[in-house]
């Protein structure tokens, strides 16, 4: 860990250099559920259903080291592990304690991002408390998220998004790590092209295949062949292997996105089963989007399919979608040419998004080769 020698500009820079903390709860709703139930502490414990359908929601750090990983089936959780221990999710608790942390962070910056309920960007540029450095504020709120929640989190600490990101995952659970300025880029550049956040799966895979396997690999590709082979991504990579982002912390983040997904105890098999499934979760869809009254215009269909291999389709139309039957019928659309299906599905979801308002600048925001994958 680097002291952050108050984060100034190092690289040569002109601007004034942000200071970003990213802060991530450590295995947060397994955590939740090893301290209310003392039982469960040093266990190998599991958030989610422990039946044949079951899906891990968050494993303790116990239960990764036997490879059990969140969005995993529960019963190739329990076969890698077999004294895991399955506790089914308590969503309002989690929420609750989020809420908590939250106001922890609004002690210490008025930009704040939250991510999920357990992770959240901090702009400390302005040192609200006067604390004197970005890892003197991330150390006090680490400490005061240990005492007033009895839980345990990691942080960032650095002058991009980017990099703070991929600090807080460092030295898990209950670390800190600092990359000043002048070590960006050779901190990337050590890291598996797979830690990077923005790179999933899918586009990982794709670099391995073309010889890219680290920050170091991808910084050799000039701009011409990342052109060649990613496309409108190719600056927004570029820069991520250079240590470079320029996004702001937002504290008002806009909507992206509104979805529901159904995982069913039987596979569906039917032309019949699978439309009456799509119109139930459209039904769930529409509902969140009226109450927040969101207009959008690109409906993504997920199918998951018995064997676990998952697919999403997208369809955009040229005004935005004004009511649940014109949701239906683009999801309907999207739908028909994957039926009749092969094999069984087991999970059906939803997403309605690029909604009304949204500009170019909120699109840069989360520009890069992103692999669509959904928390169950």
């Amino acid at each position: 860990m680097h002291d952050d020698a108050d984060l100034n500009p190092g690289d040569g820079a002109d601007a004034p250099v942000r200071k970003i903390i990213h802060v991530d709860m450590d295995a947060f709703y397994a955590s939740v559920e090893q301290r209310d139930d003392p039982a469960l502490r040093g266990q190998p414990v599991a958030v989610g259903g422990s039946s044949r359908r079951g899906v891990v929601a968050a494993a303790s750090y116990e239960a990764r080291k036997f490879g059990v990983r969140s969005a995993m089936p529960s019963i190739t959780a329990k076969r890698q592990c077999p004294a895991l221990i399955f506790v089914p999710p308590r969503f309002e608790v989690y929420r609750d304690i989020s809420h908590q942390i939250r106001a922890i962070f609004r002690d210490y910056a008025d930009e704040v991002e939250p991510l999920s309920l357990d992770e959240a960007y901090l702009d400390v540029s302005a040192d609200k408390m006067g604390l004197g450095s970005a890892t003197a504020t991330a150390r006090l709120i680490r400490r005061r998220i240990r005492e007033e929640t009895g839980l345990t989190a990691s942080a960032g600490v650095s002058y991009n998004k980017f990099i703070a990101k991929l600090a807080s995952d460092q030295n898990k659970p209950d670390g800190l790590t600092v990359i000043p300025p002048g070590k960006g880029a050779a901190f990337v550049q050590t890291l598996s092209i797979r830690r990077f956040h923005g790179i999933g799966p899918v586009t990982a895979a794709k670099m391995e295949g073309l010889g890219v396997f680290s920050g170091a690999d991808l910084a050799a590709k000039d701009p011409l062949w990342l052109a060649e082979n990613f496309g409108n991504s190719a600056e927004w990579l570029f820069n991520l292997a250079r240590g470079i982002d320029h996004r702001r912390v937002k504290s008002n983040r806009p909507l992206k996105s509104l979805g529901g997904e159904r995982t069913f105890f039987n596979d569906l098999i039917t032309d019949t089963e699978i439309r009456e499934a799509l119109a139930h979760v459209c039904t769930v869809v529409w509902d969140r989007a009226a109450k927040k009254g969101a207009r959008g215009r690109t409906v993504t269909l997920k199918l998951r399919y018995a064997d676990f291999r998952t697919i999403t389709r997208a369809k955009s139309v040229a005004a935005p979608i004004l009511d649940g039957a014109a949701l239906l019928a683009a999801g309907e659309a999207i739908l028909a040419p994957l039926l009749p299906t092969e094999q069984g599905i087991r999970l059906l979801g939803l997403t309605l998004s690029k909604f009304e308002g949204e500009d170019d600048e909120d699109e840069a925001e989360t520009a890069g080769p992103t692999d669509l994958l959904s928390l169950i």
